[in-house]
């Protein structure tokens, strides 16, 4: 067992975006643990848009991150010292945990154990995990996509809506995305056959929808808000449904002003933000659910893997400015099921 524990420390609450100053590293002694305790080596550690907005000293749906504390995340792990009855040493886990290579957990009640027979370990924490199941809760359960239904899905290549489109194919939609580079787009058509994807960088999103949507928007599966939402909330059809997921090009501030919001009540229209920790009662049923459906070829999941616990920072950064092809997660540690 390595003598240091590195953790990665929120050092200044962001202003705009967030860069490398806003993180530091910090060296401690790996942590000693208790009877009911368990310690847990680190492997896969999540980046998430949503940590943008807990990046302040205010409180939204869930508390803001504390300055000079390890970032608070998903993280797939492994039991290396146990002294509680209910795990064993060498037990794949995950839970919310830390940036750090150990992590000593008190309270072990949500530590959930990994079957790595149903995929890569990884995937607990992206498509068998909240990711994957925010795209359920958001494309089924609200929405309740339709066969013969036109969807549109915002950050079409990103951990949620790479899910949310694939869904929504499954259920027989025609199904179009939104990404912002070319090579996003090729992967969009070529891996997780989308019906058609346009440049949001370099097409205008009205003018994409317009061609490709020409005869309105059935469900919109948001992921950006912003621009993007106004325009689709000036081209969707009657009893349209828009399950909010993020507003990712919003949380740098700056704001943008929603003019087609109207359309909701003239389209009588169903808009709905969700978060995923309202939705968890059914989320022990969800793994083997999905993995069902990737083994039918429903789904298919790319992890964007970055090495090495330093460069975590910037595996955030990079990922709020839309740099990942599907879940962008940080592996610090040796995975021995790989």
């Amino acid at each position: 067992m390595a003598l240091e524990n590195t953790q990665v420390c929120l050092a200044a609450y962001p202003r705009g975006a967030a860069t490398s100053d806003n993180f530091v590293l910090r060296q401690e002694p790996v942590p000693e643990i208790a009877s009911g305790e368990v310690l847990v080596r680190n492997i896969y550690l999540s980046c998430d848009p949503y940590m943008r907005g807990r990046m302040s000293g205010g409180v939204g749906y869930a508390a803001g991150f504390s300055l000079g504390e390890p970032i608070p995340a998903r993280v797939v792990g492994q039991i290396v010292q146990s002294r509680n009855p209910a795990f064993s040493e060498g037990d794949f886990v995950w839970d919310f945990l830390r940036w750090e290579n150990f992590t000593r957990l008190k309270d072990v009640r949500a530590l959930r154990k990994i079957d790595p027979t149903l995929g890569p370990i990884s995937h607990a924490i992206s498509v068998l995990g909240m990711p994957g199941r925010t795209a359920e809760v958001g494309m089924i359960d609200i929405a309740q996509v339709k066969a013969g239904e036109t969807v549109f899905v915002s950050a079409a290549t990103g951990a949620v809506g790479s899910v949310a489109g694939q869904l929504a194919k499954a259920a027989g939609a025609r199904v179009i995305g939104s990404a912002g580079t070319d090579d996003k787009v090729r992967h969009c058509l070529e891996n997780l056959r989308y019906d058609a994807v346009f440049n949001y960088r370099s097409e205008p999103p009205a003018r994409a929808l317009d061609r490709l949507c020409p005869e309105g928007i059935d469900v919109y599966f948001d992921n950006v808000g912003g621009e993007t939402l106004d325009a689709v909330l000036a081209r969707i059809k009657p009893f349209a449904r828009i399950p909010v997921c993020g507003m990712i090009s919003q949380y740098d501030g700056g704001g943008y002003p929603l003019r087609n919001a109207g359309n909701v009540v003239g389209k009588r229209a169903m808009m709905r933000g969700f978060i995923i920790y309202d939705h968890m009662q059914d989320f022990d049923t969800y793994p083997t659910r999905m993995a069902a459906r990737m083994r039918r070829g429903e789904v298919r999941y790319f992890d964007d893997i970055v090495d090495d616990i330093e460069n975590t920072p910037a595996a955030l950064i990079g990922m709020l400015r839309g740099d990942n092809v599907g879940k962008r997660l940080v592996r610090i540690s040796d995975d021995p099921t790989r």
